[in-house]
């Protein structure tokens, strides 16, 4: 019988998930500590809590790693659907981390049966989208590229185009919800504590996002540079705050996804 492609994609996902888990540790000295792994082990799916909380078996709360849950109601209603459906079966757990401030794990999650990755299964569905949260760092990069594909065809959360970081009056009617905008960066001001990346000159109404010291240096160690950014194309996710404009924290360098060279590559 032939495999769906969506089935296809995410028994792969599963089991490179599985894969890795087993192979992390020679190099777990290399790896931030947001993302280091803990061995695999089994527990099983009793339920789903509030944005997409885990309720195991076990008694462990966790969430997925390298997700934001939905801020719109109706799709995250299908998130929790989709994650309930696979109520009491088994699941291969891999632990990034520490505990989060609320006691609950971040977790890799694959059915253990058959492979099939949770969280790509819910980005490849535009049913989540891909975001470190307080971690320093994005532990499965490659979700982004599910990622793509979803906004691509527009499917769940992509159906509302991604925001434009020069929409100043749009933006600020999002203030504390979670939004990914694209823009061409104009200026980058730095500064001791904090670097401001800003789209739109002074005086104009549009998205600024604020750096911290040690994700500036991050960034600066992968060639983004003040030089380097300035009128590049960029992409930006994170929750929209209010000070004198609408304006994005970003912890994780990976937040920034620097879209010159993205469609570059693609040519």
């Amino acid at each position: 019988m032939p495999v769906h492609p969506l089935r296809a994609t995410r028994v792969r996902l599963g089991r490179a998930l599985l894969w890795s888990a087993v192979a992390v540790t020679p190099v777990q000295a290399a790896v931030p500590p947001d993302c280091r792994a803990g061995p695999p082990r089994v527990d099983t799916l009793q339920g789903v809590g509030p944005r997409g909380e885990l309720i195991l078996e076990s008694g462990d709360r966790a969430v997925l790693s390298g997700l934001r849950w939905p801020d719109a109601a109706d799709v995250g209603v299908g998130a929790e659907a989709s994650l309930m459906r696979h109520r009491g079966r088994r699941l291969t757990l891999v632990r990034r981390g520490e505990p989060d401030r609320w006691g609950r794990v971040r977790v890799d999650a694959a059915l253990e049966d058959d492979a099939i990755d949770l969280a790509g299964s819910l980005v490849e569905a535009g049913l989540a989208q891909v975001h470190s949260g307080e971690a320093e760092a994005l532990c499965r990069p490659a979700l982004l590229g599910i990622e793509a594909g979803a906004r691509a065809a527009g499917r769940g959360i992509w159906r509302t185009p991604v925001r434009d970081a020069r929409d100043g009056a749009s933006l600020g009617t999002e203030i504390g919800r979670f939004v990914v905008a694209e823009g061409r960066i104009v200026n980058v001001g730095e500064r001791p504590s904090r670097t401001y990346v800003d789209f739109v000159g002074r005086g104009a109404s549009g998205l600024t996002v604020t750096v911290s010291k040690r994700t500036w240096r991050l960034l600066s160690e992968r060639g983004l540079s003040a030089a380097v950014l300035r009128g590049r194309r960029v992409r930006v996710r994170g929750v929209v705050e209010m000070w004198r404009g609408p304006t994005l924290d970003i912890v994780s360098a990976d937040m920034i996804e620097v879209l010159d060279e993205e469609r570059a590559s693609r040519r």
